[in-house]
């Protein structure tokens, strides 16, 4: 079984050195890769949009969204994870960032990994914003992607299979970086990976 503490957690992310990545001309957002400790072990939350969002209906997706005027990425990180789940984290509990994503849809992400810890809580999703929240186990995480290739895309799709579906970049592609240098611990780079059209269309 994949398992994880928050020290080897912390040493992982330590050892990785994030690239930033300007806006030009881009919106700012942020998510977060929320890792907890449940009764099956160490853990991550991943959403379901509702199919009423104007953007990206029906998409998994990490807690997260648009950074605010006079917000900090890390500052709008916590704010969403609070907004979509009702989770209060702290910035000490953040332990550092992984590659920010440009997405052709006109964002860059910066994605923070944040450490829960034991959660013995209770979700309380935005019904306006999130469908349904998964637990997805590190096990799960740790499942080998699929590379499909599209005439209309330059590179290949990156694809995580999860639960019977495909999840697609860029939801996809960072959450195989969070497996390739958290798991594997392995500084695989994610950008160059393609994104459905329909991820932008």
């Amino acid at each position: 079984m994949s398992t994880i503490n928050r020290f080897e957690l912390s040493r992982a992310i330590e050892r990785f050195r994030a690239i930033k990545l300007p806006l030009d001309g881009r919106r700012a957002a942020a998510i977060t890769i929320a890792v907890l400790i449940t009764d099956g072990g160490p853990a991550i939350w991943l959403t379901e949009r509702t199919s009423t969002l104007r953007a990206h209906p029906r998409q998994f997706a990490f807690p997260g969204g648009r950074i605010d005027p006079n917000e900090t990425a890390a500052e709008a990180a916590l704010r969403e994870l609070h907004e979509e789940l009702g989770i209060h984290a702290h910035p000490g509990q953040i332990i550092g960032e992984l590659d920010d994503f440009a997405t052709k849809s006109g964002y860059v992400i910066t994605p923070f990994v944040v450490w829960i810890g034991d959660f013995t809580g209770t979700l309380r999703p935005n019904p306006a914003e999130v469908a349904h929240v998964h637990t997805v186990t590190m096990d799960e995480v740790d499942a080998d992607p699929r590379f499909v290739t599209d005439p209309r895309v330059d590179s290949p799709v990156l694809q995580w299979p999860f639960r019977g579906v495909d999840v697609h970049a860029p939801t996809a592609a960072i959450l195989y970086q969070f497996r390739e240098v958290v798991l594997r611990r392995r500084p695989t780079r994610v950008a160059h990976h393609g994104q459905p059209v329909f991820a932008w269309q």
